[in-house]
């Protein structure tokens, strides 16, 4: 079974949206430590269109762009992308070049530019980009994360109070259990109940649980299986985190996935003219509609979209 690339992209770009100052802290230290974080990230993602409109986001990828600023009051720009599930690109370092150099020449001053490899090639790391003729050169480094180098930490990960040690561990067992169905079940349900053992409030158990849930994506019997050992785990550990409207989302999950990668895709790919159409999706309620909708979005025209949606309310 291989994974949509919305098991990933959705979750990812949520867990940035929620942590972002966890996210740096936890694989990018150095630039953790240099920012001010009594004032706000200001993100400015849409300006990303401008400067790299040819980007593949929404197609195995996450891209983030960040206002910050140092202690000293200065301002900062900070470019994160994340390969979720890469072909192994031999030209990655020199996009990532190209993205800098245009970000720079758009706002003066040089991003900080960070990579996440969550693809499952332990080989394929690539950290920058080289050029040189008749003694004119460039040399452009930058800092990679590559979450293989954690599946050997399990338990670390599983404690680690850091909310972002939960999502890779997530992300490394959706990519251990492909086409184990069972297994895959097993992961999650072990996965879930960790979060409620770390002593976190409700609401960072209820977002961590959304995006696993959402990320170890499985099929309707076994996810009613999962939803079912849950309710038995709250009753027996008298922890009611979940209320009935939330196993209700929860029993959902798999819908609420394929519009999420069907509002991804309709932005990278048509932006608000595509938007537009979101409120005759989510009118959609068969899951085979919206799972037709959603492979359709990668190769139809417009036109052809709307053709596919239910009327006009």
């Amino acid at each position: 079974m291989d994974e949509p690339a919305s098991e990933f992209d959705g979750p990812w770009k949520e867990a940035l949206d929620w942590y972002f100052a966890p996210f740096l802290a936890f694989f990018f230290p150095l630039a953790h430590a240099g920012i001010d974080w009594a004032r706000e990230p200001d993100f400015v993602d849409k300006e990303l269109q401008k400067i790299a409109p040819e980007s593949k986001e929404g197609q195995g990828t996450v891209d983030k762009l960040a206002k910050v600023w140092h202690h000293d009051g200065e301002e900062a720009w900070v470019y994160v992308h994340i390969e979720v599930q890469s072909q192994h690109e031999t030209s990655f370092g020199r996009r990532m070049y190209t993205y800098n150099h245009r970000l720079e020449d758009r706002y003066g001053r040089m991003p900080v530019t960070l990579a996440v490899l969550g693809d499952d090639g332990p080989r394929w790391r690539p950290t920058g980009h080289s050029a040189d003729l008749w003694g004119c050169s460039v040399q452009f480094t930058f800092p990679v994360a590559k979450l293989l180098d954690y599946k050997d930490r399990e338990a670390d990960l599983e404690t680690d109070p850091n909310p972002f040690a939960a999502v890779v561990l997530a992300h490394l067992k959706t990519l251990q259990t492909r086409g184990d169905i069972p297994g895959r079940q097993r992961w999650k349900l072990h996965l879930v109940k960790g979060l409620y053992k770390r002593g976190w409030a409700k609401e960072q158990v209820l977002r961590l649980f959304r995006l696993i849930d959402w990320m170890m994506a499985l099929p309707p019997v076994p996810q009613a299986a999962f939803v079912a050992d849950i309710n038995q785990f709250e009753e027996g550990e008298k922890m009611p985190f979940i209320s009935p409207t939330e196993r209700l989302w929860l029993d959902q999950g798999t819908v609420k996935g394929l519009i999420r990668g069907i509002e991804l895709g309709l932005d990278v790919r048509f932006g608000d003219a595509g938007l537009e159409l979101m409120p005759r999706v989510r009118a959609m309620n068969e899951l085979a509609m919206l799972e037709a909708f959603h492979r359709a979005v990668t190769t139809q025209t417009l036109d052809a979209l709307r053709a596919l949606l239910p009327p006009e309310a």
